[in-house]
């Protein structure tokens, strides 16, 4: 069986959820759950400020463009190239090109599941990063991602640090 990559599909710029529903709804009704597994719209959280308020939204990260993982055939190309608000996949010509594992990495998107001995609660020992030898206790895991949220200690005030599962371990 064919390997599922990472592929982007640009769209008509606002019709980005759209696209996401109108590709799930195709997917459920052509039962190809298991060759496009996941359509994804990147977002991010910014702080505005409105009317002296701060306010965290969620923005587009990439405005005009879906990311999706599937295998790609024939049928798959097809569903997805003829998808109302498609205008087609990137990649020279009309072959896609699937985003390499450098390319996925700042996105927070994993292809490697690494498996941890802690949970939310337990004490780790951060290994490699910015933030090494540091402790703390986990306050938030996120499978997906692969990263664990901890309280460190900064300017005298606990602040939370997302730390990827790679760079920790679990005190004895």
């Amino acid at each position: 069986m064919a390997e599922a990559n990472w592929y982007v599909v640009h769209t008509y710029s606002g019709y980005e959820n759209k696209v996401k529903a109108n590709i799930l709804k195709t997917i459920e009704n052509r039962h190809l759950e298991d060759e496009i597994l996941e359509v994804r719209v990147p977002l991010q959280d910014v702080v505005e400020m409105k009317n002296g308020a701060r306010k965290t939204v969620q923005k587009k990260l990439f405005p005009g463009y879906v990311l999706i993982n599937m295998i790609m055939n024939d049928d798959t190309w097809y569903v997805v190239r003829n998808t109302r608000g498609v205008t087609g996949f990137v990649g020279p010509g009309s072959k896609p090109v699937p985003l390499t594992e450098a390319e996925m990495k700042p996105l927070g998107i994993r292809t490697e599941n690494i498996s941890v001995d802690f949970a939310e609660g337990d004490t780790i020992s951060v290994v490699a990063g910015v933030w090494k030898d540091t402790v703390g206790a986990v306050q938030k895991m996120d499978y997906g991602k692969q990263t664990a949220t901890i309280n460190v200690e900064l300017f005298g005030r606990e602040t939370p640090v997302e730390i990827s599962f790679a760079e920790v371990r679990k005190m004895s």
